[in-house]
């Protein structure tokens, strides 16, 4: 059983990120309460975060240390991630992904274009700023 906590420390969620290669210039430790990670608080395995506004949420920075993959580790902290996103009221959950299109689809996320997309989500700096305008927006529905 992998022990899944909340609230990473900003240093170490960066790090991991940055090795990653994901963004995160815009992380805040404020952000951070609706982060989730594995492993010590100070070197996570891995991590998975979101960005929630009112029910529509953002999921981000799902990163897994790079020894850590192909364990399941980042199924496990999706399923964590979209349950606390439900706790949170979250209906719909999107994503911005360029190379784990398969992965998210096979968990039940769909494309969808970015014109589709709610304001909310598009306001974000993720969206606007930094993941490219080609990465893949996708999508799931929490709840009916």
């Amino acid at each position: 059983m992998i022990a899944i906590e909340p609230n990473p420390s900003l240093g170490a969620a960066v790090a991991l990120l940055d090795a990653a290669g994901l963004p995160s210039a815009d992380l805040s430790a404020a952000q951070l309460r609706h982060f989730l990670f594995c492993g010590p608080r100070a070197a996570p395995t891995g991590l998975v975060g979101i960005e929630i506004f009112d029910r529509d949420a953002l999921l981000r920075s799902l990163a897994v240390a790079p020894a850590a993959r192909r364990s399941g580790l980042g199924s496990t902290l999706v399923r964590h991630a979209e349950r606390h996103a439900s706790e949170h009221g979250v209906h719909s959950l999107y994503l911005l992904t360029m190379t784990a299109r398969s992965f998210f689809e096979t968990r039940g996320y769909r494309v969808i274009s970015r014109e589709s997309c709610p304001d909310v989500i598009r306001a974000t700096s993720e969206f606007a700023t930094l993941c490219p305008a080609s990465s893949i927006l996708m999508m799931k529905i929490l709840t009916d």
